[in-house]
């Protein structure tokens, strides 16, 4: 094997085998990170006395700086390979958990958030999307579909963990409890299960024959620049219209004089959504390309949210149509960078791609908290069924050129 190149396909574990080791980790990570304060912000500000929204301030501080961090890491990881960085990433989160537990006042807390979000930003979507990239190129769809299948059930899973440890060991005995996790399940599964690679070097500027080498490879970095530069922006609003309807939506629905129990359980049928609608892309989506997928996500998001002021009958199909189409946008931020760029720049691309989607996804509740206040449950409706229509005409125009450029 040569350093520039990945473990032979005869030397690779099956995709499907893949995806379930990392699948399993990332439950545990997003349960240990993105989703901890969804069941623990509650009783850390009661127990410390700290302002309520300095403690869920944690979990935005994390955003921003895994979104910082994530050209490095997608750089890391197209030298080195994914083993490594989610290995360390495990460690680092671990670390950081400690940190937050231990935390005597609101800086070291705060410092804590930050760290795990250095772990967020080697652990969670994106680097697993590069790494299984990485080992199995235009061949990893199915491993990608199928991890973000295993990841779906995090909240499902973590949530009731979470609480449960909250009443019995208190804020930081959970915290301390996530901490062991990732030592002695998330780093075992990333540093045992996944192949080793090897360090490639900066990859050599690709020639397109003798035909005006120069010319035609600058025509097609530009093409290419400006696929990626729409796919960009079209993932980055989506990114802020889920977070804003993620913090948002309780109150939306309240707004609308229905009753909270009626609130919250139409709520949840987000999260079942979003599996099975990953379920069906799995099934179905084999086939097409996949900025099809992406086109679906946002013509289904635009259905769904247009359904939410109606009869609490039609608010449920708008809800399982808005979650299935959230699901498989999950999916589409892992398989569209693959097709436009390939497997040898998909790592590092994938890094940078994740800067501005993270760092918007960090503002996205302040922005969603404002436009509630501002306009009223109606008019933060309407904002975000106009993000979802941009979107899709932003998803639409990816596809031709993604055409061209194939």
């Amino acid at each position: 094997m040569t350093p520039s190149s990945s473990p032979p396909a005869s030397r690779l574990p099956s995709p499907g085998r893949t995806a379930a080791i990392v699948g399993v980790a990332q439950i545990f990570a997003w349960g240990g990170s993105y989703f901890l304060l969804g069941a623990l912000a509650a009783p850390i500000a009661a127990a410390t006395g700290w302002p309520a929204a300095w403690v869920a301030g944690g979990l935005s501080l994390a955003m921003l700086v895994s979104g910082l961090v994530s050209p490095a890491v997608g750089r890391m990881i197209a030298r080195i390979g994914g083993r490594k960085v989610l290995s360390g990433s495990a460690l680092l989160m671990a670390g950081a958990l400690v940190v937050v537990a231990a935390a005597p006042g609101l800086p070291v807390y705060l410092a804590g958030w930050a760290l795990l979000g250095v772990a967020m930003g080697a652990g969670l979507f994106d680097p697993a999307f590069a790494a299984l990239g990485r080992l199995y190129g235009e061949g990893a769809r199915p491993a990608i579909t199928q991890m973000t299948l295993w990841a779906g059930v995090s909240s499902s899973i973590c949530w009731p963990i979470t609480a449960t440890l909250a009443e019995t060991v208190g804020w930081r005995g959970t915290c301390l409890a996530y901490a062991a996790v990732a030592l002695v399940v998330i780093w075992p599964l990333y540093h045992f299960g996944l192949p080793a690679e090897e360090v490639r070097p900066p990859a050599a500027p690709a020639r397109a024959g003798n035909a005006s080498p120069d010319v035609m490879q600058r025509g097609a970095m530009r093409g290419r620049r400006l696929a990626l530069g729409v796919y960009c922006a079209t993932m980055t609003l989506s990114l802020v219209q889920v977070t804003v309807m993620s913090v948002e939506l309780i109150p939306l629905f309240q707004s609308y004089e229905l009753p909270l129990a009626t609130a919250v359980g139409l709520a949840a049928i987000f999260g079942p959504a979003q599996v099975g609608g990953r379920v069906v892309e799995m099934a179905l989506g084999r086939r097409r390309h996949p900025v099809w997928t992406l086109i679906l996500a946002s013509a289904g998001s635009a259905v769904g949210l247009a359904m939410l002021p109606g009869a609490p009958w039609v608010i449920t199909i708008g809800m399982v149509v808005y979650g299935a189409a959230c699901g498989i946008r999950s999916i589409a931020r892992g398989t569209v960078p693959l097709t436009l760029v390939g497997q040898a720049d998909y790592a590092a691309v994938m890094g940078r791609l994740a800067l501005p989607m993270l760092v918007a996804q960090a503002v996205a509740p302040n922005l969603g908290t404002w436009l509630m206040d501002a306009l009223g449950g109606p008019g933060l409706l309407g904002t975000m069924v106009a993000l979802t229509l941009v979107n899709l005409a932003l998803s639409v125009w990816l596809l031709v050129l993604a055409k061209r450029q194939a």
